[in-house]
């Protein structure tokens, strides 16, 4: 078991060492000007954006996930970011347009930047990991489906929201402080 956990740590380090520190730190000053951001994925990709979600609240952020009930319309001084593998889900073209056509700023985190979400992203995260659709040859994986693009997406976006926060003084003091409390 310890052997398989150690792969998985380093298939993690391979797509790390590739990503392009210039699109995280574009990606993170359109985050850190937005009046406030929008979140949105499918499945797996869907639960990584709301665990980003929720480190942006944590962080003081004005922060919504699409499709939850209390989420308000996008303006044109938001940024919605999406997370897709494929770059082509249908839901998620919807929101892309939608965007585009209140002249918010729409910021994508994808193995395929040119999908056709990436055609219309403002600013595109390639993270060069395996999906359900696209298997490359490097890095190669032992995990399944897109358990490699998740969990790259999983610590990339932790990485932004620390990178957002890191100067601000007693920031681990400020998000317990931020944290649900009605248990």
């Amino acid at each position: 078991m310890k052997k398989t956990h150690l792969k998985i740590l380093e298939e993690l380090k391979q797509v790390a060492e590739q990503l392009d520190d210039n699109q995280i730190e574009s990606f993170s000053n359109k985050l850190n000007k937005a009046e406030r951001i929008f979140v949105a994925g499918e499945g797996r990709s869907g639960l990584m954006g709301k665990a980003f979600a929720m480190r942006l609240m944590h962080a003081g952020y004005d922060v919504f996930v699409k499709g939850e009930t209390i989420t308000p319309s996008i303006q044109k001084n938001d940024v919605l970011v999406e997370i897709s593998g494929s770059g082509n889900s249908t839901s998620l073209l919807s929101a892309a347009q939608q965007v585009k056509k209140s002249g918010a700023t729409l910021l994508l985190v994808t193995t395929a930047p040119d999908s056709e979400l990436g055609h219309l992203a403002d600013e595109t995260i390639r993270v060069p990991a395996a999906t359900k659709l696209r298997r490359p040859k490097e890095p190669v994986t032992i995990q399944p489906m897109g358990n490699q693009f998740d969990q790259s997406v999983h610590i990339l976006l932790d990485a932004v929201v620390i990178s957002l926060t890191q100067s601000r003084d007693d920031i681990n003091h400020y998000m317990k402080e931020q944290h649900e409390n009605l248990d």
